[in-house]
């Protein structure tokens, strides 16, 4: 007689059953994850976003015809756009949050190749959404950022990038865009100032 686990092996085999993952954390109807935010993975923080994505949307663009040196149309618009990145990632900036890239039509070739020596072109706007998710597994909305690129001279302090945001209720954010903006992707200078989306989300 053969070993009942050797028994239960074949069965399992001839069903056509694999290995599988272990299954995600769950996330309950307030959008809250059974795990802390630092040990969340891509596709579990991908069951946060899904669920906070309406949320998002409805936020973000909360008073449009009051967006002032907000572009409304890109908030409107930006989930039109071409996604960059497949899966919401933490990259460690933007105060530890998650964050999901889009990119116009504009800019989606260039910025989609993810490389250094790029010069995008005028009119490219790229929008990032946000998410936290605390040592409590609480998520919660955060701010829409938005970069776009300006002609040529127009702002030499940002390398001709223009920054904005609005909050997670869709009021503009009044920041200093040097200090809280600019002086961070300074360091990717041989990519235009773009910190792209982390390696293992990139769009292909």
């Amino acid at each position: 007689m053969k070993p009942i686990a050797f028994l239960a092996i074949t069965a399992i085999a001839a069903l056509g059953i694999t290995h599988t993952s272990p299954s995600l954390a769950k996330v309950d109807k307030n959008c809250a994850i059974d795990k802390p935010g630092d040990e969340v993975s891509y596709e579990e923080a991908q069951e946060v976003y899904e669920c906070l994505a309406e949320k998002m949307a409805k936020g973000y663009n909360k008073g449009n015809d009051k967006k002032r040196w907000v572009n409304a149309d890109h908030v409107r618009d930006y989930r039109d756009w071409t996604k960059a990145s497949t899966l919401p990632a933490n990259p460690g900036f933007h105060s530890d949050r998650f964050l999901l890239t889009f990119v116009n039509e504009t800019g989606a070739d260039a910025y989609t190749k993810f490389e250094e020596g790029v010069t995008m072109p005028v009119g490219t706007v790229i929008a990032k959404e946000s998410f936290s998710i605390n040592g409590k597994g609480k998520a919660k909305v955060g701010p829409l950022f938005i970069m776009e690129k300006a002609a040529k001279g127009a702002s030499p302090k940002t390398g001709d990038w223009y920054y904005t945001m609005v909050s997670a209720k869709g009021k503009p954010q009044g920041i200093n865009v040097y200090k809280a903006c600019h002086e961070c992707h300074s360091g990717f200078e041989d990519s235009d100032f773009l910190a792209y989306p982390v390696e293992e989300v990139r769009a292909e």
